[in-house]
C-alpha cells in the first residue's frame, strides 16, 4: 500500500465523523455526528502554490488600481487647470522686440474680461521649462524660443477670449492664444483610454485566479479521490462537501488577497517617498506639471481592501461550483 493511500485511510474515518448521515424523518443528528472533519488536507503543496498565485495576482491588480486611480487624478487636475490658465505665445521672428510684445500682451490681457493675473516668463524660466528635453547650460538666444505670458483666469467671470484674440490681431500679430482644450482634449481621451485598460487588465487578472482555482480544487479533489467517493456514495450531501473545500480555499484566498494587497500597499507608500524626495529638480517639476504630484488617493486604498475581499469571496466561489460540477459528474 502507498503512503498516499495510507494517508487516506487515516483520516478517512475522521471525515466520516463530519457526514450528515441519511437517517429517518424526526430523529436528531447526535453531537458527534455534527462535528466536522476535514476532506481537504490544512497544508499542501497545491495550497501554498495557489496563495502565492492569488498573492501575487492581488499585488498586480492592486497596481492597476492604483494606476487607475492616478490617471483619474491627472485627468480632473488637467481639467482644472485649463479652467483656471491660458497662454499666449509670442513667436519670434526678424526685427520683433520680444519684450515689447510681451509687455502690449500684457496690457491687453489686464484689460479682458475674465483675466484676474497676468505673468510673462523670463528667459531664465523659459529655459528651466526646456531644461529636461535640451538639457541645462544651452545659449537659448541663438534659438527661436518663443515668450510666453501666463493668464490666470477668474472663477467669478467667463473669459473673453474671442475678444482676446481680436485685440491681439490687430496690436500683436506675433501673438497667439491657446486655451490648451485641444491638448486637454486628447489628453483626457488618454486617460479615458488607460482606465479601460486598467479595467480590462483587472478583469483578466480575476479570470486568471478564478481558473487557477479551478484547477487547484480539481487537483485536491484529484488527491482526495477517494474520500470524496465514499463521503459521495454514503449519503453525505454535496452541499457538506462543497462546503469542505470551499472554507479551505477562503482561507486561502483570504491570505493571498491580504498578502499581496499589503505589498502594494507598501509599494505605494514607497514610490510616493521616492517621488517627494526628487521634489525641486527639473524633471519631477514636469513630470508634475503634466501628471500631477504621485500621491495615491483614498480612493485606491479602499479599493485595493474591497480587492482583497473580492478575490477571497472569488475563490470560495469558484471552488464551490467547481466541487458541485465535479460531483454531479459522479452521479
Amino acid at each position: 500500500m502507498t503512503a498516499g493511500c495510507t494517508s487516506t485511510n487515516e483520516r478517512l474515518p475522521h471525515v466520516l465523523e463530519g457526514v450528515t448521515r441519511r437517517r429517518p424523518a424526526g430523529k436528531p443528528a447526535s453531537r458527534q455526528n455534527r462535528r466536522l472533519g476535514p476532506i481537504v488536507p490544512s497544508s499542501s503543496v497545491s495550497g501554498r502554490t495557489l496563495l502565492i498565485v492569488i498573492a501575487i495576482m492581488t499585488y498586480l491588480a492592486s497596481l492597476t488600481l492604483g494606476a487607475v486611480d492616478l490617471t483619474l487624478g491627472a485627468a480632473d487636475a488637467w481639467e482644472r487647470d485649463v479652467v483656471r490658465e491660458t497662454t499666449v505665445q509670442i513667436r519670434p521672428a526678424e526685427g520683433r522686440d520680444l519684450d515689447v510684445e510681451a509687455a502690449t500682451v500684457e496690457r491687453l490681457a489686464r484689460a479682458t474680461r475674465g483675466v484676474s493675473e497676468v505673468r510673462t516668463y523670463s528667459k531664465d524660466e523659459t529655459a528651466r521649462l526646456l531644461e529636461p528635453w535640451l538639457g541645462s547650460g544651452l545659449a537659448l538666444d541663438d534659438l527661436p524660443i518663443p515668450r510666453l505670458v501666463v493668464l490666470k483666469l477668474s472663477a467669478e467671470q467667463a473669459f473673453d477670449a474671442d475678444g482676446l484674440k481680436q485685440a491681439l490681431a490687430q496690436e500683436a500679430p506675433g501673438a497667439t492664444l491657446d486655451d490648451h482644450r485641444r491638448f486637454l482634449d486628447r489628453l483626457v481621451a488618454m486617460a479615458r483610454a488607460v482606465v479601460w485598460l486598467g479595467i480590462g487588465i483587472l478583469a483578466l487578472m480575476l479570470v486568471a485566479t478564478a481558473l487557477s482555482v479551478v484547477f487547484a480544487t480539481r487537483g485536491a479533489m484529484a488527491s482526495n479521490r477517494d474520500i470524496v467517493q465514499v463521503l459521495h456514495f454514503v449519503g453525505a450531501r454535496d452541499s457538506y462537501i462543497a462546503g469542505q473545500f470551499q472554507n479551505r480555499f477562503l482561507r486561502l484566498g483570504l491570505r493571498g488577497a491580504l498578502v499581496g494587497g499589503g505589498a502594494a500597499i507598501a509599494t505605494f507608500f514607497a514610490a510616493g517617498m521616492t517621488a517627494s524626495q526628487g521634489v525641486g529638480s527639473a524633471t519631477v517639476d514636469q513630470m508634475d506639471a503634466l501628471f500631477g504630484s504621485f500621491e495615491i488617493g483614498l480612493s485606491a486604498y479602499l479599493g485595493v481592501a474591497v480587492l482583497a475581499f473580492v478575490v477571497a469571496g472569488l475563490t470560495a466561489a469558484t471552488s464551490r461550483l467547481t466541487v458541485y460540477k465535479t460531483l454531479r459528474a459522479m452521479d
